[in-house]
């Protein structure tokens, strides 16, 4: 899996619907998908963060191409960088026509890796909803344990799972 950041230029274009400007800003195809509600909800949310605080820019939500094939397969990456525990949160989302194939479990693999890389990051948070079976699925087996739930003004309930890095 290759991560591809997004400029704020590309993030911006998404929100517009402009898929081709998206795409040649990102130097990747992209599909409607990444003008979904859900997606522009995140491309909005991003946008206020690297407004905020442009260092975080390389630990936020990039576009995942699959190698070699070059598919654009999905978005994922961490919620901002480490904060003073640490703690970085993970989140991925991938394309209905690339799902039951492994990519959810390649990019998870990839995220873990870039918090291992990093000294200062020392825990990975997972959240998801109690209902999301595919999601609880794909990080069994990566050493993950429920630590809480919580309350997201986004998705409603969700259930915390942390893994030491």
């Amino acid at each position: 899996m290759r991560f591809v950041e997004l400029s704020s230029t590309a993030m911006a274009a998404l929100l517009k619907d402009d898929l081709a400007q998206a795409g040649a800003e990102a130097g990747v195809p992209l599909t409607e998908y990444f003008v979904t509600d859900r997606a522009k909800w995140v491309w909005r949310y991003r946008l206020n963060q690297l407004a905020s605080d442009p260092g975080c820019a390389g630990w936020l939500t990039q576009i995942v191409v699959a190698e070699p094939e070059g598919a654009v397969v999905g978005y994922a990456g961490f919620h901002g960088p480490p904060d003073e525990a640490g703690m970085v949160e993970l989140g991925y989302s991938v394309v209905p026509v690339h799902r039951r194939q492994g990519c959810a479990r390649a990019i998870l693999t990839a995220l873990l890796r870039r918090a291992a890389s990093e000294a200062s990051v020392r825990i990975v948070r997972a959240t998801i909803s109690p209902d999301n079976t595919a999601s609880l699925a794909t990080i069994s087996g990566f050493g993950f344990v429920e630590v809480g739930e919580q309350w997201d003004e986004e998705d409603g309930l969700e259930l915390v799972f942390e893994v030491p890095v």
